[in-house]
C-alpha cells in the first residue's frame, strides 16, 4: 500500500511542477585550493596529496578524485604533514595549529585533538613525522610525540633529556613524491589556484575574487590573482604570468570592478596601480608613468608604491579609484575612455597628498559613492558625490550619548535596507541615519539592543568586536565579519543575535573573516577567510518585485521524509510575502512570512507534528494583502 501511495505521489507531483535542486538551508562548504603539490603519499591503490597545504586523494585503478576539507570530515584547516603507516592502514595528518588527524581510504576520519589543546612549554609545531611498526613520531620543537595510530592515541612524548628519548628512528622516506609526482601533475580536484580572498563581489551570479591586498603598515605580498567562479562551480582563473609596466611583480591585487556594460570586461586595483582584463586576458596595467593622475604613494615614487583600492563602477560605466597616499585622491576613468581627477581639502592628509589607507569603496541607493579611511592617524570616513564632484569627510566618532569612541580603524562600509550607512571598526558596528548624513557633526549612533529582562537596560550591538568585513542580505540582515571573533548574523532591527559562528562551533575554516559576499539569487553566503574560502547557505534570497507562477517553486519536492529531516524551502516570493500551507482540503498547516524572497517550512503543522503523506499547498500573498501564487509540495512518509 505505501509503495503504491508514493507512486501516485510522485505521478502527481510529475504533472505539478518539475524537479528543481538547490543547496539546503544550513549547508556549509569549502572552496580550497588543490594547486601547488606539497606531499604526496601511496596507500594502496590510491595516493594522498597533500597541495596548497589541503588534502586530496586519487585512486589509480579509476582515476576517482575525493577531496577532503573541514566541511565534508576534516577536523582543521592547513595541513603541514601527512604520512601513510602501512601497518595500521591509516594516513596522518598534522595541522599548523598541531591538531591531528587520522584518514582511512574509505574517508573515514578520526580526530587526535589532545597535542594541539594541551598546553606545553615549547614550541609544539611538527617539522616531520616518522612511521614505525604502528607508530608515528612526530619531530616537534620541543621534542618526539609517540602517536599509536592503531589505537588513535597519543601513548608518548619525549623531551631530548628524557631516558627513553628515540634516537634510532627510521630516515624520513619521501620516495613517493618522486614516483608519483609527474602522475599528480596530470590530475585536476578543482579549486581556486590560491586560499587567498581579500575582497569578493557578486555579480550577475559569478563570485569575482582577488586575494592580496596592502593595509597600513605594508604589503601582504600575496602574487596576484583573480579567481572567478560561476554558478556551475567552475573556477575561472585570469591570466596571472603578468610584468607590471613599472613595478618589479604583478602582486597584492585588493579589489575588483565589473564593467556593466560588458561583464567580460573586468578591472582590478594593487599596489602597482590597475589592471585591465577582457575574458580573462591582461589588457593593460594603468599607473603611474604611464598614465595621468595615478602617483606613489612612496617618498622616492617607487612604482611598487602606487596604492590603489576602492575601485567601482557606476550604472552609466564609469570607474572611480582610490589613489592614497598621491596629489589626486580620486581618479576617474570614464565609459568613453578618459581620465581625469578629484582632489579636496577633506582628502589631505600630509600636504598636498591624499590620506594614506583608502578603500572600500560602495554606491548607495542614492547614487553616492561612500569609502572609508582604514589608516589609525586619521580614521574616518567619507561620502562622494561624483556627478556634482562634492566631498563630505566624517570624522567625529562620538555616539548619540555623547560618548566619544576611540576608533583605531575604519574598515568597511555599506547600506541596509532602511538607507542608513553602516560603518565596521575595531570597536563595533556604528550608522547613520539621513539626519547624521546631512550634518557630519551629529557623529554617530551606535546601536542599543534592548536586555528584556525587565529594565530599561540596553548594550552597544558588537561593542569592542573588531568589524573587518559587512554585507547585508535580502532580508535585510546584517553579517559581521571579524577580526579573530568569527562572523555574526543580526536581524534587520538589530535586536537579535541570529548566528555566531566561529571554528569551534561550525565548519567556518578561521576565525578571522578577510571578505564576505552574498549571492543573493541562491542565499549563499561566501567567507574569505585567512585560511580560505567557505560559504554558508543561508534562509534569505532578494525578493522579487513581483510573484509570478514559473518562479514561486518549492524543495525539495517531492519530500521523502523517511530519508530527509531537513527544511522545505520555497522561493521566488515578494519582500515579507505572506505564506500559507494549506492540506488538500483547505485546512490551514502552517503559516508565515518570507526572509527577503524566502520561506522555509519545517513540514510540521502547528501542533508539531510531522504531516501525513499528501499533495500540500503553499498559498502566497504580497506584503499589502494582494493575491499572490500557489505552487504544490509532494510529502511521501
Amino acid at each position: 500500500m505505501k509503495k503504491f501511495i508514493t507512486f501516485v505521489l510522485l505521478l502527481s507531483w510529475s504533472m505539478i511542477n518539475s524537479q528543481r535542486s538547490m543547496a539546503q538551508i544550513g549547508t556549509w562548504k569549502a572552496y580550497m585550493a588543490y594547486h601547488d603539490v606539497q606531499q604526496i603519499q601511496k596507500a594502496g591503490d590510491d595516493l594522498f596529496v597533500m597541495a596548497s597545504n589541503d588534502l586530496y586523494q586519487y585512486n589509480l585503478n579509476d582515476q576517482s578524485i575525493y577531496t577532503y576539507d573541514k566541511t565534508n570530515g576534516l577536523s582543521d584547516t592547513y595541513i603541514t604533514h601527512i604520512k601513510w603507516c602501512p601497518k595500521a592502514q591509516r594516513l596522518i595528518v598534522v595541522y599548523q595549529d598541531s591538531n591531528i588527524d587520522l584518514v582511512e581510504t574509505d574517508g573515514n576520519v578520526i580526530n587526535i585533538s589532545d597535542l594541539y589543546t594541551k598546553a606545553i612549554m615549547g614550541d609544539k609545531s611538527v617539522s616531520s613525522i616518522r612511521i614505525d611498526d604502528v607508530y608515528a613520531y612526530l619531530i616537534c620543537g620541543f621534542g618526539i610525540v609517540k602517536v599509536n595510530l592503531e589505537r588513535a592515541e597519543i601513548t608518548d612524548s619525549y623531551t631530548p633529556n628524557h631516558p627513553e628519548y628515540p634516537t634510532n628512528l627510521p630516515n624520513e622516506d619521501n620516495s613517493d613524491y618522486d614516483t608519483y609526482i609527474e602522475t599528480v601533475k596530470t590530475l585536476n580536484p578543482g579549486g581556486p589556484k590560491y586560499n587567498y580572498f581579500f575582497n569578493m563581489l557578486v555579480h550577475h551570479g559569478k563570485l569575482y575574487t582577488v586575494g592580496g591586498g596592502w593595509y597600513q603598515m605594508g604589503n601582504y605580498q600575496r602574487p596576484g590573482t583573480v579567481q572567478v567562479l560561476d554558478g556551475n562551480q567552475e573556477w575561472t582563473i585570469y591570466q596571472d604570468d603578468i610584468k607590471p609596466a613599472f613595478a618589479s611583480a604583478y602582486r597584492d591585487v585588493n579589489s575588483i570592478a565589473v564593467d556593466p556594460r560588458n561583464e567580460s570586461h573586468v578591472m582590478v586595483a594593487s599596489c602597482s596601480g590597475l589592471y585591465e582584463f577582457m575574458d580573462g586576458k591582461f589588457q593593460n596595467n594603468y599607473t603611474a608613468g604611464n598614465t595621468d593622475y595615478f602617483e606613489s604613494a612612496a617618498s622616492n615614487g617607487s612604482p611598487d608604491y602606487v596604492r590603489t583600492n576602492g575601485i567601482i563602477y557606476d550604472k552609466e560605466g564609469n570607474l572611480y579609484c582610490l589613489n592614497s597616499g598621491s596629489t589626486t585622491g580620486i581618479i576617474k576613468y570614464s565609459y568613453d575612455g578618459k581620465w581625469s581627477g578629484f582632489m579636496s581639502n577633506e582628502l589631505i592628509d600630509k600636504p598636498d597628498h591624499a590620506i594614506r589607507v583608502m578603500k572600500g569603496s560602495y554606491i548607495d541607493s542614492r547614487g553616492l559613492m561612500w569609502f572609508v579611511n582604514a589608516h589609525s592617524d586619521k580614521p574616518s570616513f567619507f561620502c562622494y558625490d561624483y556627478q556634482n564632484e562634492q566631498i563630505v569627510k566624517y570624522d567625529n566618532l562620538t555616539n548619540q550619548d555623547g560618548v566619544q569612541i576611540n576608533i583605531l580603524k575604519v574598515e568597511c562600509i555599506c547600506e541596509d535596507k532602511e538607507d542608513n550607512i553602516w560603518i565596521g571598526t575595531d570597536k563595533g558596528p556604528f550608522y547613520l541615519t539621513t539626519a547624521e548624513m546631512a550634518d557630519p557633526t551629529l557623529g554617530i549612533i551606535q546601536y542599543k539592543v534592548p536586555r528584556n529582562d525587565g529594565t530599561n537596560y540596553a548594550d552597544y550591538l558588537l561593542s569592542g568586536v573588531k568589524i573587518t568585513s559587512m554585507a547585508v542580505d535580502g532580508a535585510g540582515r546584517k553579517w559581521f565579519g571579524t577580526n579573530g571573533d568569527g562572523v555574526y548574523l543580526i536581524s534587520s532591527d538589530n535586536n537579535e543575535q541570529i548566528h555566531h559562528f566561529t571554528t569551534s562551533n561550525s565548519q567556518l575554516l578561521s576565525d578571522v573573516i578577510e571578505s564576505i559576499a552574498i549571492n543573493h539569487q541562491t542565499g549563499e553566503v561566501f567567507f574569505g577567510t585567512e585560511m580560505g574560502l567557505c560559504s554558508y547557505t543561508s534562509d534569505a534570497i532578494e525578493p522579487t518585485e513581483s510573484m509570478d507562477s514559473d518562479d514561486v517553486y518549492a524543495y525539495p519536492n517531492p519530500v521523502d521524509f523517511n530519508n530527509y529531516n531537513g527544511l522545505i524551502t520555497v522561493t521566488g516570493l515578494t519582500y515579507n510575502a505572506d505564506v500559507k500551507i494549506t492540506n488538500a482540503v483547505g485546512f490551514l498547516i502552517a503559516e508565515g512570512r518570507s526572509n527577503g524572497g524566502l520561506f522555509t517550512w519545517d513540514g510540521k503543522d502547528k501542533k508539531g507534528n510531522r504531516v501525513a503523506s499528501g499533495i500540500y499547498s503553499v498559498i502566497t500573498a504580497t506584503q499589502d494583502g494582494k493575491k499572490g501564487t500557489v505552487c504544490k509540495i509532494a510529502v511521501i512518509r
